[in-house]
């Protein structure tokens, strides 16, 4: 990602009515939200520029400095907007401090997306000079067309073999598309079938309605029999070896929804509760692992797996550990060496990430390591352990002390 220079940076601040350029005063109320726009709108790039938008935090309209502390919080408030959820796919942005006429302010740089529209709270933010609105239809295709000619994530190719009958239509009217999008802009007419199958990427464009990996996993009728590996393999295990007595096995197949619906029926199933009445005044319960930290791992594994491979996701439920194995190992800036790390993360499958957001499974981004240990922690678990190679990622999570 390029870093504007400090010379650069000048001469984008100081021209009013540039469309790659957003001056906000300070970074509260009304403003978390017209900034998001913003960077909603840079990452859609409608006007083609193929440069990165910046929203400058600490300046006003008029370019004059507002003299805003900068603090580390800030910062940190800025950083969420990627993660955070509310803009989907996830935008490429870096924040920093910089320096302004010698004056400290903030700087957000958004990469205009390879996959857009992007979408925020289920409206398309674009901006052409000054203006910044919602699209209209003619902009909506515009943005469906220019996806066709980017390098695009594996979740969004085409998937030759299979028609938009394979999909449910069902599936995607009723339910997807009241998630996916606010109500104005369902209410809004002249958008047919195919149009709004493209503008949520589960088909390559209104002309060319062959599904993309999105849509064969998040509406497909039967998906693996386009993408075999794309399950979970469950095994209830009595005993401590994959060679000691199965009690329970299921091939938990259909879409990304059903999938995980399945995975959590299993595990409540499964999953002891005790009830302690002795120990404390009011009755607690405990269970072998708290639900909350098992299906954050899941969910990542459903996210960040490579469904090029044939291989399953195993979910392996022995009697003093579970192990949920993804196929393909780190990604992009995820390395084996810093693999955990707070603060690096990195998307092979954005889209299906804004799938598992829209159906609910997942509510931000880059925090399901951190937020399964802290249940871990509740519950009496130790830490996940992590076993992380170029092709798969193993997570074992051991049973309550």
């Amino acid at each position: 990602m390029d870093r504007l220079t400090d010379e650069e940076l000048e001469v984008l601040l100081g021209s009013l009515e540039s469309d790659l350029v957003e001056r906000k005063q300070s970074f509260s109320g009304e403003v978390t939200k017209t900034a998001r726009q913003a960077v909603c709108a840079f990452a859609n790039d409608l006007p083609g520029h193929n440069k990165p938008g910046v929203l400058c935090i600490g300046v006003n309209d008029n370019g004059d400095l507002s003299h805003l502390e900068i603090t580390d919080g800030l910062l940190r408030n800025l950083a969420d907007i990627k993660t955070d959820g509310n803009i989907l796919p996830m935008p490429v942005l870096f924040v920093e401090r910089r320096l302004f006429k010698g004056v400290p302010i903030a700087v957000v740089t958004v990469l205009p997306s390879d996959s857009p529209p992007v979408k925020y709270q289920g409206r398309i933010w674009v901006r052409t000079g000054p203006r910044r609105s919602i699209a209209n239809q003619q902009e909506e295709r515009i943005l469906n067309e220019k996806r066709r000619y980017k390098d695009r994530p594996f979740d969004i190719f085409p998937m030759p073999t299979a028609k938009t009958t394979d999909l449910s239509r069902l599936v995607f009217e009723s339910e997807y598309l009241h998630s996916a999008f606010s109500a104005d802009v369902l209410e809004a007419n002249g958008r047919s079938y195919e149009e709004r199958l493209s503008s949520c990427k589960m088909i390559q464009s209104p002309s060319e309605t062959t599904p993309t990996v999105l849509g064969v996993l998040t509406l497909g009728k039967t998906p693996q029999d386009f993408l075999p590996g794309a399950y979970i393999q469950f095994l209830k295990i009595d005993g401590l070896n994959l060679e000691d007595f199965v009690v329970d096995e299921e091939p938990m197949m259909g879409s990304l929804r059903e999938v995980l619906h399945r995975a959590q029926e299993k595990f409540d199933a499964h999953n002891r509760v005790s009830v302690d009445v002795v120990s404390e005044a009011v009755h607690t319960k405990h269970s072998l692992y708290p639900r909350a930290a098992i299906f954050q791992i899941l969910y990542n594994a459903v996210f960040h797996r490579t469904y090029e491979s044939n291989a399953p996701i195993r979910f392996y439920w022995f009697r003093d550990r579970i192990e949920i194995t993804s196929p393909g190992g780190p990604y992009g800036n995820v390395t084996v060496e810093n693999f955990g790390q707070p603060g690096i993360t990195d998307y092979r499958n954005p889209n299906i990430g804004s799938a598992l957001k829209i159906f609910g499974f997942i509510q931000s981004f880059g925090r399901g390591i951190a937020i399964a240990n802290v249940e871990l922690a509740k519950n009496g678990n130790p830490p996940i352990e992590f076993n992380v190679t170029t092709s798969h990622v193993l997570a074992t999570i051991r049973i309550a002390h």
